[in-house]
């Protein structure tokens, strides 16, 4: 297995570290980097990168709609949202767009290894404090189970383990676009705006 990275920052040394933690492990390929929104869109068009390390302050386009475009062209492309400062803001529109991580750039070159190899596996790796912002703005949305179906709490289930709608669907034995009605479901009776909250919320 050979995980392939791209890096997008639009400072060319935090860009280099990154570039350099990547290189250094093990099983990980660094594809390509990127300095700018437009450019990071158009790289992973060109090279179908499996993970994105990337700024969300860049200088051309804002993060969360780089997310949003590269996530819509990508069932299978995972994002990790890197930032300086916490932002509770930020937290939800990065995660609504479509990053499955959210993460500062405080972090060890160790855990931003491990959170790269865990956005392949389909797991989520939150930052302490975005993780604070997420459970403090849903303090008021229902408690995981409520009113869900047996079949939901299932689907949900298997959510909080990483699967994708193709895998649930393999393991349920049922076609994607039902998993689909039910992670929809999930979400609006958990009140909850993608399934990275879902699952967060679940654990909790």
């Amino acid at each position: 297995m050979c995980i392939r990275v791209l890096v997008v920052d639009d400072h060319e040394m935090v860009r280099t570290g990154l570039a350099a933690f990547i290189r250094a492990n093990k099983n990980l390929e660094l594809v390509g980097e990127a300095a700018k929104g437009a450019e990071a869109i158009h790289l992973c068009a060109q090279l179908q990168p499996d993970v994105v390390v990337m700024d969300m302050m860049l200088p051309d386009i804002a993060g969360p709609i780089v997310i949003r475009s590269i996530t819509g062209n990508s069932e299978t492309i995972q994002i990790i949202a890197l930032t300086s400062f916490p932002d509770e803001a930020l937290v939800h529109t990065a995660l609504e767009a479509g990053a499955i991580s959210y993460l500062y750039k405080t972090i060890a070159g160790s855990q931003l290894v491990q959170a790269v190899r865990s956005a392949y596996e389909g797991r989520s790796t939150l930052a302490p404090a975005a993780l604070r912002f997420l459970i403090h703005s849903r303090q008021q949305a229902c408690k995981p189970g409520y009113d869900l179906t047996v079949r939901e709490e299932e689907v949900l289930e298997l959510m909080t383990k990483g699967m994708n709608n193709i895998q649930i669907a393999a393991h349920l034995s049922v076609s994607r676009w039902t998993v689909k009605a039910h992670v929809g479901s999930i979400l609006s009776k958990l009140g909850v705006t993608n399934r990275t909250e879902a699952a967060t919320l679940a654990r909790q």
